[in-house]
């Protein structure tokens, strides 16, 4: 058996292209633009690369963005004074700050002080209450693109038993809050679960952002389930190289699974995809306007 591949690169380009229909008709009916704010501290390579990638989608969808580039000596409160300033600027619907911070300074109070009808990362306290809740509200973009992958590619998820490998803020605790919210049974697993290869088989529904390479096998897997890896490890090769690999062994998941995200081209791609999502949802939310249709789903397999 092989798995059906959930390919990222279709689904995140399908979900940009109703963002981009969604922001027309917005402009068209209310004269409103949607503006998404990036602030980047400090020069980490890769964050640069990935507030590019940010910045260049949402120009390509219709959106304003702005990028506030800070040194890596920057002090909390130079911080959370730009926060506040964009939390006051009615220009700006979305204010994200690219993570990781320098350890100087505190992520925590960075999230709790953005406005949190702005928090196009879902990560404000208040956020995950809502999503707990079951309010509206805004979910942090990778579980999001996860959880529309995974509806594009379960037909009925009611009484589904769903496992999620990882706890964290980030991915696990919001992903396994969607999943819950869809009627799943679900299971969060973790470094202290006992047996984890035996509580991964019960899933239909397996979800693995557990931080560690290809450590799910392929006798994890119940056959026929839904693996949706959110891993991501860059290994060094020859030639200054490097090669990504998921949470996930592929090669031997993919002949039992029924369904199976790559890395890359799963569901990485959807997370900049849902951030365009949020900044769309947030100008929505911010105005009072719902006569937009905020795109929540994606075409069925």
């Amino acid at each position: 058996m092989t798995a059906r591949l959930i390919d990222g690169k279709t689904a995140s380009a399908a979900l940009k292209q109703s963002v981009a229909t969604a922001v027309a008709a917005l402009k068209s009916k209310h004269g409103l633009v949607p503006g998404l704010a990036t602030i980047l501290v400090g020069e980490d390579p890769a964050s640069e690369v990935y507030v590019a990638s940010k910045q260049k989608t949402a120009h390509e969808l219709g959106m304003t963005s702005t990028q506030h580039n800070l040194p890596a000596e920057t002090t909390q409160a130079e911080l959370l004074a730009l926060v506040a300033k964009l939390n006051a600027d009615k220009a700006v619907n979305g204010i994200l700050v690219q993570m990781p911070l320098p350890k100087h300074l505190n992520a925590y109070e960075v999230q709790v002080a953005t406005a949190v009808l702005k928090d196009v990362d879902g990560l404000h306290p208040e956020s995950a209450g809502r999503l707990v809740t079951g309010g509206e509200g805004l979910v942090p973009c990778t579980p999001l693109g996860a959880m529309m992958m995974i509806k594009a590619n379960v037909p009925d998820l009611a009484g589904k038993n769903a496992v999620v490998i990882g706890r964290s803020n980030l991915v696990g605790k919001p992903i396994a809050s969607l999943l819950l919210n869809a009627n799943c049974t679900v299971t969060i697993a973790h470094s202290k679960t006992k047996d984890l290869p035996a509580v991964c088989r019960t899933a239909d529904i397996l979800v693995v952002a557990a931080g560690q390479r290809e450590m799910v096998r392929g006798d994890w897997v119940k056959p026929g389930a839904t693996v949706i890896d959110v891993g991501i490890h860059r290994i060094p090769i020859e030639g200054g190289k490097t090669r990504i690999r998921g949470d996930v062994n592929f090669d031997e998941a993919s002949q039992v699974a029924g369904a199976i995200t790559p890395v890359p081209g799963g569901v990485g791609l959807m997370t900049v995809a849902c951030l365009m999502v949020n900044t769309l949802k947030a100008c929505c939310l911010q105005h009072g306007i719902t006569d937009i249709e905020i795109p929540t789903t994606l075409p069925k397999a």
